[in-house]
């Protein structure tokens, strides 16, 4: 049995049939849905798994329990890939009642158009006693569904913490956790800085020794450190000092300018240069680097009057994702009838503390020296 602390297990599951989480998202080492027990006079499971991973999970469940049954479903959230099995766990378990809170039982009827017939429908802050432990409910709105709640449990200052501090990938795979949780984070929640922040304050009031997410491994050392970036990420600061430059590039000219930029930047002492085609390289990683640098340059190419597909789609993304407090360089390329900047700044009009710098690359067609000589001047600018 997997330990969290004494009295609480983990039985969740590792899905590596998965190709694209919520059907965008790459996840190349699959991903974790987590589920955890507590065992005390009364016994509490913390949320459901995914719909594929019923018999695995109620397994893992019962190895826990041997003949006791859950006396409590906790459902933190009821997004599927953690709600999906709610029904079936009550045809395994008839007896157990169903924590939520209004939201959540709303959202259960529309996905299952029935009632449970056993539910406790709690309140921010209320607590539930399974004797030694007591389940203190904390709502976190909009972290990232209006349903969300986490639950702290204060005999062993465990923080379930519902989507927060997860991250791409199964457990069963070693991998480092912040490129990750970085890109899950920006991907899934980014757009609700505000909310997380709110959550991060309830949370500095509690002594937690550990955090228990729905994804990724379970955090118990320098937990600091993943509430320090959750901080920087969510307040949308800068968590790397460097450039990073998304581009698409049809013939290959745009693409030299960019590496041009690169060289340049390198040369003016700029220790990391971060470089995405978003036509062929992750469309998420590349968000991800988006809002991970404070400086970012934009180089596509003018394509029927708007700009390339592959770069309108990022920028949408990025707005869509609350993106913010940006220093940004632009090198647009147009042979008939240049748009670029002019689409760029008017598709970031809505982002806030968007800064531009000048000069505007401006090639027409092929790189020339006077196109080559704006490059240079926008990569001393974006070095200072």
């Amino acid at each position: 049995m997997n330990n969290v602390t004494k009295d609480i297990f983990y039985v969740g599951v590792n899905d590596h049939k998965i190709d694209l989480f919520e059907g965008q998202y790459e996840v190349p080492n699959g991903m974790a849905y987590n589920s955890y027990v507590i065992v005390d006079e009364k016994v509490a499971v913390m949320d459901s798994v995914d719909i594929n991973f019923l018999d695995e999970w109620i397994k893992n469940i019962k190895e826990v329990l041997g003949n006791r049954k859950p006396d409590y479903l906790v459902v933190q959230h009821m997004e599927p890939d953690h709600s999906a099995n709610i029904m079936e766990f009550l045809r395994v378990f008839p007896d157990a009642t169903v924590v939520g809170n209004a939201q959540t039982f709303k959202m259960m009827y529309q996905f299952f158009h029935k009632e449970v017939e056993h539910k406790l429908e709690v309140s921010n802050g209320q607590v539930l006693d399974l004797g030694k432990h007591k389940l203190n409910f904390v709502f976190a709105p909009m972290v990232h569904w209006p349903e969300v709640m986490m639950t702290y449990d204060a005999t062993d200052k465990v923080l379930f913490s519902a989507d927060g501090f997860g991250k791409f990938g199964a457990l069963d795979v070693d991998e480092d956790w912040a490129c990750e949780a970085r890109r899950y984070y920006f991907g899934i929640v980014g757009k609700y800085g505000m909310q997380v922040q709110n959550v991060l304050r309830k949370a500095a009031t509690l002594d937690i020794q550990t955090i228990c997410p729905l994804h990724g491994p379970i955090l118990k050392e320098n937990l600091g450190y993943y509430l320090h970036l959750y901080d920087v990420w969510s307040s949308y600061g800068v968590e790397a000092e460097g450039v990073f430059i998304a581009y698409t590039s049809v013939y290959g000219h745009t693409k030299e300018a960019v590496l041009l930029l690169k060289e340049e930047l390198e040369k003016a002492g700029c220790k990391k240069v971060a470089i995405a085609d978003l036509a062929r390289d992750s469309m998420s990683e590349a968000v991800e680097d988006a809002f991970k640098y404070g400086k970012v340059v934009l180089a596509t190419t003018t394509y029927n009057l708007e700009i390339f597909p592959f770069m309108s789609d990022f920028i949408t993304r990025l707005v869509e994702h609350a993106w913010q407090n940006k220093t940004v360089g632009i090198i647009e390329n147009g042979t008939w009838a240049p748009q670029v900047e002019k689409i760029i700044k008017a598709k970031l009009a809505n982002a806030k503390n968007i800064t531009f710098v000048e000069p505007v690359v401006k090639i027409v067609s092929a790189l020339d020296e006077n196109s080559k000589a704006q490059v240079i001047a926008l990569a001393k600018e974006l070095a200072k």
